[in-house]
């Protein structure tokens, strides 16, 4: 069978990049209404502080960088594919950063910072600018239509077709810098286990669901994911 690779990553691959993770004791919903800011109901009752809030988010992200542990999956990347593998990264991350290390074939679940999308007719641009009410669509023309391309709580994810058909056939499966709390990606590694995949886990602690993992592996995703990266290769393509 030709080894597929599946990963998903959540907020503490990017924490070391300068960017918060959210569900830790001093994480980003410790310190603000994720009901106020990361709901569709939030949005349209003061829209105003939402893109503050992102637009705050916004500011950071272009200051940061990738990180070691965004170079190295992007490297397994290249060497997985060359090596004849199947591969998809899946991150919860609305940051860039995977991209911008050199990852390819990724699908952002809960959408993208950097993008905007028009709640009239659906249309999605590039956006590194703030946004406020006060812009207008420049597909439809309508004024105070635009959000951030982020997935709020009570919206659904994006690519779960895709995610759940490869989940369905997998050879390996990782789940690196994330809580397993938040669902539907807290039961990929269960699905990837129905499968018959190896299963690792990668975070500073271990995760709500670290029950559904066959391996486990904890520290800091710099030091933890490049090694991890070597030992995959060498694990799922040995002669």
């Amino acid at each position: 069978m030709k080894p597929s690779l599946l990963i998903l990553t959540g907020s503490g691959v990017s924490a070391e990049s300068g960017l918060g993770t959210f569900r830790d004791t001093d994480g980003i919903w410790a310190k603000f209404d994720w009901q106020k800011l990361a709901t569709p109901e939030g949005f349209a009752e003061s829209p105003s502080e939402v893109h503050a809030f992102y637009n705050a988010r916004r500011k950071g992200l272009l200051t940061a960088e990738p990180n070691p542990a965004h170079t190295a999956l992007a490297l397994l990347e290249a060497a997985w594919v060359r090596s004849g593998g199947d591969f998809l990264l899946v991150t919860q991350n609305i940051d860039d950063l995977h991209e911008r290390a050199g990852s390819e074939r990724l699908i952002h679940m809960h959408g993208e910072l950097l993008r905007s999308r028009c709640a009239g007719c659906g249309d999605l641009r590039a956006c590194r600018e703030d946004l406020s009410i006060m812009m207008s669509c420049g597909a439809c023309g309508r004024e105070g239509s635009l959000r951030p391309h982020v997935v709020w709580f009570g919206e659904v994810p994006l690519g779960l077709d895709e995610i759940f058909d490869r989940l369905s056939s997998v050879t390996h499966f990782a789940a690196i810098g994330t809580s397993g709390a938040v669902w539907p990606a807290a039961g990929f590694a269960e699905e990837a286990g129905r499968a018959g995949a190896e299963t690792w886990e990668l975070s500073l602690d271990p995760g709500e669901s670290g029950h559904n993992f066959s391996h486990s592996q904890y520290g800091q995703a710099s030091e933890t994911v490049p090694d991890w990266c070597e030992t995959i290769l060498s694990r799922a393509f040995a002669s």
